[in-house]
């Protein structure tokens, strides 16, 4: 075996097998020795093992335990052991996964795993997708498919053309659309500040009643999976009311409810819809990075997407992945997301979604035990608690991430100061919870 690869897998072994027992932030002396990486660009090489240790030794002590059980900041997922091993796999492997004559393994992987996919997030079976970095490109990625099916109704090529003299989009977004779909919308040049924003309910949810007459090329984002509190828009109503009109979901985590049959309720309607952004590397708890764009109409996908050029291979007996994605050059993303539903299966995805589900509960069961607010209805993974006023809540987040046990992050949501509480992690336990649950509880009173 190769002494360099051994020890980079014994080193990464170890790390994984502390996150348990460590605390999840990093100490202010592992932060401060990072200075220890700036030094001159040496002069000349030097020994990969003593490269590998120094980034053991000064990098793995300075990280977040985000893979661990207990780190509830973001949405964020653990990585599944046999992710991580086909990450690493697939990494030796090298293959620049943009056309498939050249690399037909993990093309034909990552084409048999998209079929999966549209399978287990009841979408509709001919989609197109797009393996891409995470939500905000997935959101560019289906959005650019829509700005050129929406012109193209109305007799434009915005690929050949640009917006210049283009007929007007008309841009719906709900009040709460998380920023990463604004800003794909500004890098397309449908413009942040020029959307129609509708107004939500009490739970974050898009009010459909209050959609705007839809007239011309118009392009409505819908939401499955509220970034503060889990909400998914009623999305049939939305589809229904916004007839005529492209819709795209925004379901960087929310997507996933469909694997979970006690969630099936909230995902009604949402295959109505034109397209659709996740993150496999939020529930589906592979490595970063891991986007997924779908879109039902797949012209509109590769009109968006494609590219020619004389060198490149573009005849092939299937699927160019390059054809459906902004970048060319990029890894197998896919080949973890296979690994992750081979080995999961239906059962095992459905069991991991509906066991975060129910840790939420319990979380702020525990919580509202205790006598704290809880803000949300906890329909998914999200917990939103309340303290007392901002300051008191923003004293015990502090509190909370200094002593280590858990890590939860602040938000405002309207108008209310609160910690944010994501449940997202494969390897997180219930007795992880309880733990956490009276870490929070106990940091809480001594802010009292």
């Amino acid at each position: 075996m190769n002494p360099l690869l051994h020890d980079a897998a014994v080193r990464a072994s170890r790390y994984l097998e502390t996150l348990n027992t460590r605390p999840v932030a990093p100490g202010a002396a592992a932060i401060a020795a990072l200075r220890g990486f700036e030094e001159p660009l040496p002069a000349t090489p030097s020994d990969p093992m003593d490269t590998l240790r120094l980034l053991d030794e000064l990098g793995s002590p300075a990280t977040t335990a985000m893979a661990g059980p207990r780190f509830f900041g973001f949405v964020i997922g653990g990585t599944l052991p046999v992710t991580l091993a086909a990450n690493w796999l697939a990494s030796a492997w090298d293959q620049n996964t943009g056309l498939y004559r050249p690399t037909p393994g993990t093309a034909h992987l990552e084409q048999v795993a998209l079929g999966w996919l549209l399978d287990v997030l009841r979408l509709p079976a001919g989609c197109a997708g797009a393996y891409v970095t995470g939500a905000t490109v997935a959101n560019l990625t289906a959005l650019a498919a829509a700005r050129h099916a929406v012109l193209e109704r109305a007799g434009w090529n915005v690929e050949a053309k640009g917006l210049f003299g283009a007929p007007p989009i008309t841009v719906v977004v709900g009040a709460e659309a998380h920023p990463s779909v604004t800003k794909s919308l500004g890098i397309l040049g449908l413009g942040r500040s020029r959307v129609i924003a509708v107004p939500v309910d009490a739970q974050g949810r898009l009010r459909p009643e209050a959609l705007p007459p839809i007239s011309g090329p118009t392009i409505v984002c819908a939401q499955a999976g509220n970034v503060n509190t889990g909400a998914i828009d009623p999305i049939r109503e939305i589809c229904r009311r916004a007839a005529g009109a492209w819709v795209h979901v925004d379901g960087a985590f929310g997507l996933w409810a469909a694997a979970a049959p006690s969630r099936a309720a909230l995902t009604s309607g949402w295959e109505n819809a034109d397209s659709w952004a996740t993150d496999a590397h939020k529930w589906l708890n592979v490595p970063y990075d891991c986007g997924l764009a779908f879109v039902r109409d797949a012209h509109a996908l590769k009109a968006a997407m494609a590219i020619t050029a004389e060198y490149l291979p573009t005849d092939a007996p299937q699927r160019n992945p390059g054809d459906f994605t902004p970048e060319l050059s990029r890894r197998a993303r896919g080949v973890e997301v296979w690994a992750a539903l081979r080995s999961l299966g239906r059962a095992g995805l459905a069991e991991m979604i509906e066991r975060n589900c129910a840790q939420a509960r319990r979380f702020a069961e525990r919580l509202a035990a205790a006598g704290f607010e809880i803000l949300n209805e906890v329909v998914l993974n999200q917990v939103l608690v309340s303290f007392g006023d901002a300051d008191r809540t923003k004293r015990v987040i502090e509190a909370v991430q200094a002593d280590g046990t858990c890590w939860a992050g602040i938000t405002v949501w309207q108008g209310r100061t609160a910690m944010r509480l994501s449940i997202s992690c494969w390897a997180t336990t219930d007795a992880d919870i309880d733990r956490s649950a009276a870490a929070i509880v106990r940091c809480a009173q001594a802010a009292a």
